[in-house]
């Protein structure tokens, strides 16, 4: 194996994880706060900063309560490690990190950036360039329910329990959803490979923005010529957005749909018997889950690090030669831009949109959201074979089959909730 490639890899990880992912995770809580103290018309942490006092200054460096999030993980660390007498210990102590890992995981197939040549040889910037991207973040990010019914069953006690058994029952409820909004979206490309993906959307718009176009064609195929086609598809890609976003919420257990969580009716949920880092880990990986879907719907509908408008080509026409890194970077910081954004959206609904009740949870998921999925994959390969088909044969075949779809998708629904309140009364 290549020691450059090695070295890169090393760099790659270790960079990635400890100055990106874990400073992401850590301000993102502090976000959290502030944003809530916004909405809620409070101060929100401001206080902690740099004590020069200590050093024979006059005042602290507040710096608005940036350094929040350094004196949690300080605290974290600092306090009693209680592990209660009834607990599973083994267990529990396991399941923090089988809920934080996942996560943490799932970035490394996620694109960060466009490729850097430094002395002559390129380095992407992902850490694990496969060719079934969503296919292993989805695999990856499912684990994290294990880590979460473990601690609810590994508590030894009833309210954790009900947490546990209400986060696996909502995780199989969405996941469904999840992955059958993304097809129409693979469809359209052709592949799997996420930085493919990303490039393509750099050079012929993103996929909820099409407004630039250099190649014309599709990734496998042409039969996509001009980028006003793919305006056709914004209808069946937008479903897929919001589904996918939704879904992302409930994956997460992000309000409003964090009811393994529950405090009202559960106390605390599956982690009310867990205090200092092994709480704190049960975060770590809410916010990282969180990340990683702002980061996976940043890549597949945003354009991910491109920049947009026609602007990729020509910075990457700038920085030809050997020292292609500044570009890279430049890309980078869109791409993190883009993610944060999409996390302060994800704070800004938590804090405004009210807890769900558990059978309106259960009912988006079965019969809202998975039959919509499943109508949007008919919806989308209908546009996408218009082009072969025909108009004509679109409007008199495409269209009357598509009517009836969704019909019988309806009177199935209608008929199999009849027949439950039937059976209730």
């Amino acid at each position: 194996m290549d020691l450059a490639f090695i070295i890169a890899s090393a760099i790659k990880i270790f960079g990635f994880t400890f100055l990106v992912v874990l400073p992401l995770v850590a301000y993102s809580t502090y976000a959290e706060r502030r944003v809530s103290a916004v909405l809620q018309d409070r101060v929100g942490p401001n206080r902690v900063g740099i004590p020069t006092t200590l050093f024979g200054f006059k005042k602290d460096l507040k710096f608005f309560g940036l350094i929040q999030p350094l004196a949690d993980g300080i605290k974290g660390l600092l306090k009693e490690d209680f592990t209660p007498a009834h607990v599973r210990k083994s267990f529990y102590w396991m399941a923090p990190a089988f809920t934080a890992a996942p996560a943490f995981i799932s970035l490394c197939v996620v694109p960060f950036g466009s490729a850097v040549t430094i002395f002559g040889y390129e380095v992407k910037m992902v850490i694990a360039d496969i060719g079934v991207g969503p296919l292993f973040i989805f695999a990856i990010a499912s684990l994290s329910v294990y880590g979460i019914t473990l601690a609810g069953w590994a508590s030894n006690s009833k309210y954790p329990f009900f947490g546990g058994v209400r986060s696996c029952a909502q995780m199989i409820s969405y996941e469904i959803a999840l992955g059958l909004s993304l097809i129409p979206v693979l469809l359209f490309f052709g592949r799997l490979n996420l930085s493919d993906i990303v490039a393509y959307q750099a050079s012929n718009g993103w996929l909820l923005l099409p407004l630039w176009n250099e190649s014309g064609t599709l990734i496998h195929e042409g039969y996509w010529q001009n980028s006003s086609q793919q305006w056709l598809l914004l209808l069946p890609m937008g479903i897929s957005f919001f589904v996918f976003t939704t879904s992302i919420f409930a994956e997460t257990n992000r309000m409003p749909f964090d009811l393994p969580e529950c405090e009202t009716e559960l106390v605390g949920g599956y982690h009310t018997e867990y205090s200092s880092m092994k709480f704190a880990l049960f975060f770590m990986g809410e916010y990282a889950a969180m990340i990683v879907g702002s980061a996976l719907i940043v890549t597949v509908f945003f354009g991910g690090w491109s920049l947009g408008f026609g602007l990729d080509s020509s910075l990457l026409q700038t920085a030809e030669g050997n020292w292609k890194w500044y570009a890279g970077f430049i890309h980078m910081g869109a791409f993190l831009a883009k993610t944060v954004a999409f996390i302060i959206f994800f704070i800004w609904v938590r804090w405004t949109v009210p807890r769900f009740r558990y059978d309106q949870l259960m009912k988006l998921g079965w019969v809202v959201f998975f039959e919509l999925a499943l109508f949007n994959i008919f919806l989308a390969a209908l546009i996408m074979a218009a082009p072969h088909i025909g108009i004509l044969n679109t409007f008199l075949f495409g269209l009357p089959a598509l009517i009836i779809i969704a019909l019988l998708m309806f009177f199935i629904t209608k008929a199999n909730e009849i027949k439950r309140k039937a059976k209730v009364t």
